[in-house]
């Protein structure tokens, strides 16, 4: 399926006087989806625009719940606990019309298991796929793997015969800089056809008349106008003057004005993310500093003092106007693994941090550069200058350089960056996702997103025994003791567990997604 481009700027979009009908839903947020390619990027706003299109074998509803997609039902076989087996849903077609069967399952689950797909980690387990039968798939991994059905819920379905037709078996290397078919279009099996896409400037969806969903869903969105706006008086303005129905990230400072507006409705909810800052501490010399000959980072105690320096309550009520709960663990509260002592065991103590920068060797401080997104997390630029103050206290001066996220990710993914923000929120409610991306050293299967450049042999060892342990009681204390060496050798600096804010009119009937995810088939239009 070939797509078409509409060739509108954003400022004309905007100024648009146009009435959407009753069914058209437009929809606006700080940045866009980096890729239609759905396994080059593991980033939410990309994730959210895919949902819309593609499917994956199971997935989470508004409320967080697994459900059926493209699998009606999925268990461990009887005769082989290595197995997941998967029956699939009949009767489903690609928008092309093309018909959905394991084949196209097998083929898109290789393909994420290939270096260049961001998800790759998500089935490190997995010793083969196979197509069973024309709906059946089996996933064998290497021992049991009791949380199989939880890590693949962002694992969407392409057409395998569109894929070899469109040269687009390859996954796209994003960091590489690769455009390819796949990355400006889609041709899924979701409620939502493409109809239109120009990158950073808007997108276009129409309902899918043969929808397999079309009795099981609301379906009352007919058609979606998706618009990133990254500068947030614009966005609230759009808002506000009616010209977009719904945005996903309503600015902390004008929270009240949006609630307080007539036909406006701000609803909020706890996400399941947790940002902070990561320190690379592997190489022998950083390039971004101004210490010859070595890595502040590399030195642990350096590490505390820098996590002694954040003010996360400053942060909390002055950055973030109380939206933000603080965060001593890179852990979100939903997830399995999670402890509350941890979590409030990062404290502000700038005397202290200075004499651990002492005993380092680095009483007069140094300074570094601190590489930060200005159009992924809420107020995410602001939080970052805040930051710069408080490590000036102990010495270290921050040199901010903020980027669009399209610019800064590539950074940590391809480890040009020593210091950096990141967000990450946990699809699969288990600390095994983090470890497996943020913690494991970096290889062909693991730590994509692990820019600190840590690596411990032994800590790998565990984290990849977590995939085949289905005692649940001695899993559990194997995440606790991973987490013990996370926390002990401060691998980040956490700073706070996001609050999400939906900003829409009244009429746009939803409940907040703890993932972030507005998926608009469960949406209605009173």
């Amino acid at each position: 399926m070939k797509t078409t481009t509409t060739l509108l700027s954003a400022a004309i979009l905007l100024s648009s006087t146009a009435l959407a009908s009753a069914e058209t839903l437009r929809w606006a947020r700080a940045g866009d989806s980096l890729t239609l390619d759905p396994h080059a990027q593991n980033e939410g706003p990309t994730s959210a625009l895919a949902h819309q299109i593609m499917e994956p074998l199971v997935m989470r509803d508004m409320e967080g719940t697994i459900v059926p997609a493209l699998a009606t039902e999925w268990g461990p076989s009887e005769d082989n606990p290595n197995v997941w087996v998967f029956t699939l849903r009949e009767g489903v077609t690609f928008h092309d019309g093309a018909a959905f069967d394991s084949s196209d399952v097998k083929f898109s689950l290789d393909r994420a298991m290939t270096e260049d797909s961001d998800y790759k980690e998500l089935l490190a387990s997995v010793k083969e796929v196979r197509a069973a039968g024309p709906l059946t798939v089996e996933i064998e991994t290497n021992g049991p793997n009791p949380i199989m059905p939880n890590n693949l819920t962002n694992l969407f379905i392409m057409d395998q015969d569109w894929a070899e037709a469109n040269n687009a078996v390859k996954v796209q290397d994003y960091e590489g800089g690769e455009d390819t078919f796949a990355a400006k279009n889609a041709n899924g099996t979701g409620a939502y056809k493409l109809v239109s896409r120009e990158p950073d400037v808007k997108t276009v969806l129409a309902i899918n008349e043969s929808y397999w969903g079309k009795d099981e869903f609301p379906l009352e969105v007919t058609e979606i106008v998706y618009t990133p706006i990254q500068n947030a008086a614009t966005r609230v303005a759009a808002l506000l003057s009616g010209e977009v129905d719904f945005i996903q990230d309503v600015p902390v400072q004008d929270l009240e004005r949006v609630a307080g507006t007539d036909g406006l409705d701000v609803r909020t909810a706890p996400q399941n993310r947790v940002i902070f800052f990561g320190m690379n501490m592997g190489d022998a010399d950083l390039a971004n500093d101004n210490v010859d000959g070595k890595n502040p980072f590399a030195d642990v105690k350096v590490r505390q003092a820098m996590n002694m320096a954040i003010n996360r309550d400053a942060i909390q009520q002055i950055v973030m106007r109380g939206q933000s709960a603080p965060a001593g663990m890179i852990a979100p509260p939903f997830v399995n693994g999670f402890d509350e002592e941890l979590d409030g065991s990062s404290v502000t103590d700038i005397e202290k941090a200075k004499a651990l920068m002492a005993e380092a060797g680095y009483g007069d401080g140094f300074s570094i550069q601190l590489d930060c997104p200005n159009d992924r997390y809420i107020n995410d630029e602001a939080i970052c200058q805040a930051a710069v103050g408080m490590f000036a206290q102990i010495g270290v001066t921050v040199n901010l350089d903020a980027k669009p996220k399209a610019q800064h990710f590539p950074l940590i993914n391809g480890l040009e960056t020593d210091f950096y923000m990141l967000g990450w929120g946990v699809p699969t409610y288990d600390s095994e996702y983090i470890f497996n991306f943020l913690v494991h050293t970096r290889d062909d299967k693991y730590g994509s997103w692990n820019g600190t450049r840590y690596s411990n042999p032994e800590l790998d060892a565990k984290i990849e025994a977590l995939a085949s342990e289905t005692d649940l009681e001695a899993r559990n204390g194997m995440i606790a003791e991973i987490w013990e060496v996370v926390q002990s050798e401060a691998l980040y600096v956490p700073i706070h567990h996001q609050v999400l804010n939906w900003g829409m009119k009244s009429g746009v009937d939803t409940i907040v997604a703890a993932d972030d995810t507005a998926k608009f088939k469960y949406f209605k239009m009173n």
